[in-house]
């Protein structure tokens, strides 16, 4: 093949490679453009402490601040302009889920519970629920073994195993004798 025919396959390779790129800036946002197939993983962002339907239904006011701190958890807020205010913010982004927020706070007087508000809290069973949701992994293989397979994976005792191995010796135990840690002085 000439050269120049070499030359003019290579720049028409160019220049239709470079028209399908092109093209495919233009769909804005089409399912077609290659751009579209691969997307960067994003990670789970899980901030603050998740509070319950359950835990809250266990606040009773009147209860002392290592009391509600024991139902509750750590409060993610606590200012020293507000001392008398703990704010539960729980805050969750995943890749593909409308972002999830909860905030509840509880309000002191005199080191008692006062009284506490928020955002209606879902149960625990309801919210890990709401998890499950986007991953599906398939089906759980059973991790037991049968009859057959525990038989097949049992190695069979050799003749000529056991008879390198004293009887009376248990199996692990260490030898009656070492060898000297030195040479012999010579």
């Amino acid at each position: 093949m000439p050269a120049n025919h070499r030359y003019s396959a290579r720049t028409a390779f160019l220049l239709l490679a470079c028209t399908v790129l092109a093209s495919c800036g233009g769909m804005g946002g089409s399912s077609i453009n290659p751009v579209n197939w691969v997307t960067p993983y994003k990670i789970d962002v899980i901030q603050g402490n998740f509070v319950s339907k359950e835990q809250v239904e266990q606040l009773k006011a009147g209860m002392t601040r290592d009391q509600v701190k024991a139902t509750l958890g750590t409060p993610l807020m606590a200012s020293l302009f507000h001392a008398d205010r703990w704010d539960y913010v729980f805050t969750l982004k995943r890749q593909g889920v409308e972002p999830q927020s909860y905030k509840y706070t509880v309000f002191f007087k005199n080191d008692q519970l006062e009284r506490f508000e928020g955002d209606a809290m879902p149960s625990e069973t309801e919210f890990i629920a709401k998890l499950g949701k986007r991953r599906k992994l398939g089906d759980v293989p059973v991790l037991e073994a049968t009859e057959a397979q525990l038989k097949a994976a049992e190695k069979p005792k050799s003749a000529t195993a056991s008879a390198a191995v004293p009887a009376s010796v248990p199996a692990g135990a260490p030898p009656a004798s070492y060898p000297p840690l030195e040479s012999a002085k010579q």
